[in-house]
């Protein structure tokens, strides 16, 4: 990829990381519910869901469902129950203060965060069609492929890593302020409607065309 089209494609990804959604607000809740340092392995989690649809991208399945009325459906509707599944369990979370755990309580909880980060950027059409509008912008078709997906991928990877580092942070110095159940309990129903509002939006959501 010439260094011009990286540059540009660079600050794309900025704007994409940057911009409010379901991804910024799975961050800002983990932070919130578990702290930095644990909350951050939501990122981790984001990541994987957002090379996960670099690759169908890549693969022509990203095609493949935008084109697919049935295919899209089936996926949005899947993304539109699991944001809406995790807002409820978010608004019902206990309004408990940060607590250290064991270390195998903490390894549990970390596999959990990265497999939910994971399911909310990986089943989300949204983002397939996203890619699959901006990234041919940035390809070179008479250039081998295969490297220039994987430095669109290096490139969303490194700046989520950044701006959900942020997002993250933020939410735990609020949790580290708050000594009160009663704000904490409305933290976590802000949150979970946060993650309905963002499944209502998916279900909203509709293919170009």
């Amino acid at each position: 990829m010439d260094f011009s089209v990286w540059l540009a494609f660079f600050a794309a990804s900025w704007a994409i990381s940057l911009s409010p959604g379901a991804g910024a607000v799975a961050a800002m809740s983990a932070g919130l519910s578990h702290g930095f340092r644990r909350g951050y392995f939501m990122t981790f989690g984001l990541i994987l869901g957002i090379l996960t649809q670099v690759v169908l991208v890549s693969a022509g399945l990203g095609a493949l469902i935008a084109a697919s009325s049935l295919g899209f459906a089936l996926v949005k509707w899947a993304g539109v129950a699991y944001l809406i599944y995790l807002g409820v369990q978010q608004w019902r979370a206990p309004a408990r203060p940060m607590v250290a755990a064991d270390d195998g309580a903490l390894q549990a909880t970390r596999r959990q965060l990265v497999l939910r980060g994971w399911g909310i950027n990986a089943v989300n059409p949204k983002g397939t069609v996203f890619l699959l509008a901006v990234v041919p912008q940035f390809l070179d078709l008479h250039a081998p492929l295969g490297p220039q997906y994987l430095v669109i991928g290096a490139t969303l990877a490194f700046t989520d890593l950044v701006v959900m580092a942020g997002y993250t942070a933020l939410a735990a110095r609020v949790l580290a302020a708050l000594k009160s159940e009663s704000h904490i309990k409305a933290l976590n129903r802000v949150f979970g409607a946060l993650f309905v509002a963002a499944g209502m939006l998916l279900a909203s959501f509709k293919r170009a065309g």
